[in-house]
């Protein structure tokens, strides 16, 4: 029995760690995306950011985020304040749980459950570097990934995965299309109102002109990457899979998961072609990245021709969301508040039409009060960071790039020089 127990445990962390490598893996596919979306002479900035806010949330996470997010009592709204990641378990406790019969034996070490929610964290924040882009100082957004890795996405975080009121309302979110993706579109919507448009974006009588991606190869790259690392962002979330009931689980979780990518990119796609009469890559590459988002609220319960329409819907409404934002002149530079922002609100709806157990009320209680928080919280952060240090470069700096004002080097310079 004893060996049976230490066998599923160590495959059960095993597997808990193999996934939050993948997802850690995402942050590369943020990189890569982003830095394909915009213009090439801001592109050394962004590869910055998306590395520096991954070790900002894994060092806020470790500090403070966690002990906020899992240590706060059933049902509440204030999280517990402490410090660090608690103890590991001891293996005579959890030999001893298990042949009590106990359900709540563990089943994983800490550490890997650590490790599995800190890489969710650094998705979130990457969420708001793209939204951002070309014309944010770039300390101020690290200032700002201190506060949403450390307080502001723990703090919503308990309220669902830690047990508080919203889990306790019955609010389902599988993976996070909420919890993770909504919430780090909220923080990117509050930046963007707070930093206002790139310049020339958009003219007079409402023109919106059209600011083209350095690579579109580097871009295609990010979102493979992002479209791979999200079989562990979701399949992980199973967090078991020792036994046949969640080894099933965990393989149609992982048929959703594509299934629901491959619908939302040619929805995008054909959508596009209607629109714009030509097919757009960067629609369709939001697209697939839409139907990932739509479907991990709840990628264990639909069949796979039911996460294949889910995702479809999401990327229908990621074209639409993403022209109504430019006629609102909300300037996000690839996208990124309807992927994780729209199509998240409505991956949480879409729990309703496979998990018999999730309720109208408790997933418009969690989208309300998960979207007020983040979104109000990170707008005075914002406001504060603008008062005290400013949050854009100057015009000039903005027309020469931010790679040479912010990082003093280009990622892609047209020659060097030497001297002999």
């Amino acid at each position: 029995m004893e060996d049976i127990v230490q066998i599923k445990y160590a495959l059960d962390t095993f597997y808990f760690l193999l996934c939050g490598a993948l997802v850690m893996w995402m942050a590369a596919g943020f990189a890569m995306l982003e830095s394909g979306l915009v213009r090439a002479k801001n592109t050394t900035e962004i590869l910055t950011k998306n590395v520096a806010l991954y070790a900002i949330a894994s060092v806020m996470y470790l500090v403070v985020g966690y002990h906020i997010m899992y240590s706060g009592s059933e049902g509440g709204i204030l999280p517990s304040l402490g410090l660090l990641i608690g103890a590991e378990n001891d293996a005579a406790d959890v030999l001893a749980a298990a042949a009590a019969g106990d359900e709540d034996a563990p089943y994983y070490s800490n550490r890997a459950d650590f490790f599995f929610q800190v890489v969710f964290v650094a998705t979130a924040m990457s969420i708001v570097s793209g939204a951002v882009a070309e014309r944010m100082k770039l300390f101020a957004f690290l200032a700002f990934a201190v506060i949403m890795t450390g307080f502001i996405y723990p703090i919503q975080g308990y309220w669902s995965w830690g047990g508080g009121f919203l889990d306790a309302a019955g609010f389902s979110d599988y993976a996070g299309s909420g919890i993770v993706h909504m919430a780090g579109a909220s923080a990117a919507l509050a930046g963007v109102l707070v930093l206002g448009p790139r310049k020339g974006k958009y003219g007079a009588n409402g023109q919106i002109n059209a600011i083209p991606g350095a690579n579109l190869p580097l871009a295609t790259l990010g979102t493979f990457i992002l479209w791979m690392g999200w079989f562990g962002f979701n399949g992980g979330s199973q967090l078991i899979v020792s036994n046949i009931e969640d080894a099933n689980a965990v393989a149609q979780v992982f048929v959703n998961t594509n299934a629901s990518a491959a619908g939302g990119l040619i929805a995008a796609l054909i959508v596009a072609r209607i629109l714009f009469g030509k097919a757009d890559l960067t629609m369709a590459l939001n697209g697939a990245l839409a139907g990932l988002v739509a479907i991990t609220a709840e990628p264990s319960t639909p069949g796979g021709f039911q996460a294949t329409l889910i995702g479809a819907v999401g990327g229908v409404i990621v074209v639409f969301s993403i022209l109504a934002l430019d006629k609102l002149k909300i300037d996000d530079p690839v996208g990124a508040i309807s992927v994780h922002g729209v199509v998240g609100i409505w991956g949480l709806l879409a729990v309703l039409l496979t998990n018999g157990d999730a309720t109208i009320g408790g997933q418009l209680i969690g989208i309300v009060s998960i979207f007020l928080w983040v979104f109000l919280v990170s707008l005075v952060v914002w406001l504060i960071l603008k008062a005290v240090m400013g949050i854009r470069v100057s015009e000039e700096e903005e027309y020469e790039g931010v790679d040479i004002s912010e990082c003093g080097m280009e990622a892609y310079p047209e020659f060097t020089s030497s001297k002999k």
